[in-house]
């Protein structure tokens, strides 16, 4: 009985007995075999087709082994596809080339078929194994912002957590407002839903504007904005994030989520917080916690933000600020000093 398997390999060679002999052999193993005489035949089907592995003759006419190889490995699709060179006796001197243009192993002729199968097993096992690690690497990187990401792949390259590092960010808090009540009234799945949906949303416009969003708050979100332009960047996105807000209260009425934003400017602290066992990689600081009662403090589908945050945008002729109040926020000794941001009004 044949074994089963549902792997494809090419077999790439200018001799048709050699060609013959391999197939017969994987086969036997249950391997689905496509045949190519040549290496230019080779690269036009490996771009358009995947391949499980590549056996490629070192030695053919037009483009050799070495050559086929490299222009194989320069597609985006097999990248990572195993290729094994088959030499002759006496060209171990083109291996070091043949490794450099990318190939994986190499078997010598005469052809030993247990030497075959069981490399040739090996390296298809260990490209599944990188990705599927691949496929979980991109599903959790829906799960973590990328300054997490980046944190973990330097932990597991280092074995060493990074300490924890004080940063100049503005902080932006959103809130839906009513979100209780809205519970109340829609039916469970379809809130949630359209909660994903306007969430949705507001992530891509922080991504947009070069932020990244550091959680989920229940029905809204914590963002981070760093780099030189950090202060105009969080006021775009928060901006964008209303004028959303407000289009969808115009055309959906059971899509009616008022929205009310905080932000402010200041250091923070970002670093892993937790124990050993559940670590969370996070942001920190009273900059983080102002942001957050600004939120709490905004009417729906406005955006009240700090005094830094004014000082850094007051020239910006988009942007509109109101007269400057002075609040009680609590969790502060001293009154907050906060204003109101629109968009600059235009001409009449």
């Amino acid at each position: 009985m044949q074994p089963q398997n549902h792997n494809t390999i090419l077999i790439v060679d200018d001799q048709s007995t050699m060609r013959m002999l391999l197939s017969q052999l994987l086969k036997a193993e249950g391997y689905n075999v496509i045949e190519a005489a040549c290496g230019e035949q080779a690269v036009t089907l490996a771009r358009d087709s995947d391949y499980d592995g590549i056996l490629l003759d070192l030695k053919m006419a037009g483009i050799n082994g070495i050559e086929t190889c490299r222009q194989i490995r320069g597609i985006a699709r097999h990248q990572v596809t195993p290729i094994l060179i088959i030499t002759s006796m006496g060209e171990d001197e083109a291996l070091p080339d043949a490794f450099d243009a990318g190939c994986d192993d190499f078997i010598v002729k005469p052809i030993n078929p247990v030497v075959l199968r069981a490399r040739l097993k090996a390296h298809i096992h260990k490209t599944e194994l990188y990705n599927q690690l691949e496929s979980v690497r991109k599903s959790l990187n829906r799960y973590i912002s990328p300054r997490t990401q980046n944190m973990v792949e330097h932990y597991a390259g280092s074995g060493e957590y990074p300490a924890p590092e004080k940063r100049d960010i503005c902080s932006l808090f959103t809130d839906i407002r009513g979100f209780t009540q809205l519970s109340q009234h829609i039916e469970s799945e379809h809130l949630f839903s359209l909660l994903s949906e306007h969430l949705a949303y507001q992530v891509e416009l922080v991504y947009q504007y070069s932020g990244y969003v550091d959680k989920y708050a229940g029905d809204g979100i914590m963002a981070v904005f760093e780099g030189p332009d950090r202060a105009k960047q969080s006021c775009h996105c928060a901006l964008e994030i209303i004028t959303h807000a407000k289009e969808l209260a115009l055309h959906k009425e059971d899509h009616l989520f008022a929205v009310g934003c905080g932000l402010d400017k200041g250091q923070a602290i970002i670093g892993n917080i937790g124990s050993p066992e559940h670590l969370d990689y996070s942001v920190i600081g009273e900059t983080v916690n102002l942001a957050a009662r600004l939120c709490g403090y905004a009417k729906p589908m406005s955006i009240v933000v700090s005094k830094s945050i004014y000082l850094e945008n007051k020239d910006n002729e988009h942007f509109y600020f109101s007269p400057e109040q002075r609040i009680e926020i609590k969790g502060f000794d001293e009154l907050i000093a906060v204003r109101e941001l629109t968009l600059f009004p235009g001409p009449a």
